[in-house]
């Protein structure tokens, strides 16, 4: 386990390097506008977590964002989401997702709302 990614898994490791080489355009469309700390923060892609790989995890914000393909949709899909949203909301961190065509037609609008979000939950952190 890395000390400053909790819960890492090992086991995903190979996996999570392949969806890095294998992101989608959606994925990589906001890869582009997170990545070297362009919100303040460091985000990570495709992070291996317990039984997950988070689309992308900023440690400092506790965020995870996630970018739903139309899998997301069907009824399994969904129930899934909700079951790994959970399990990650037990660990204390906070979920984002957007969908596809939210990120690749409105990518301002889609970062201005994580940006908002990990302000707010670093303001928040800050006073605790």
């Amino acid at each position: 386990m890395q000390k400053h990614l909790p819960r890492y898994t090992r086991s995903l490791i190979s996996k999570s390097r392949e969806l890095r080489h294998n992101m989608t355009d959606a994925e990589r469309k906001l890869w582009s506008l997170l990545r070297n700390n362009q919100l303040g923060v460091k985000f990570r892609r495709q992070v291996p977590y317990d039984l997950y790989i988070l689309d992308f995890y900023c440690v400092k914000a506790k965020l995870v964002i996630e970018v739903d393909g139309s899998q997301h949709y069907t009824p399994e899909g969904r129930r899934r989401d909700k079951i790994r949203d959970a399990d990650l909301r037990s660990d204390g961190l906070e979920v984002l997702r957007f969908i596809n065509a939210d990120v690749l037609t409105n990518s301002e609008g889609v970062v201005r709302m994580i940006f908002e979000k990990v302000e707010a939950t670093l303001k928040r952190n800050a006073v605790c």
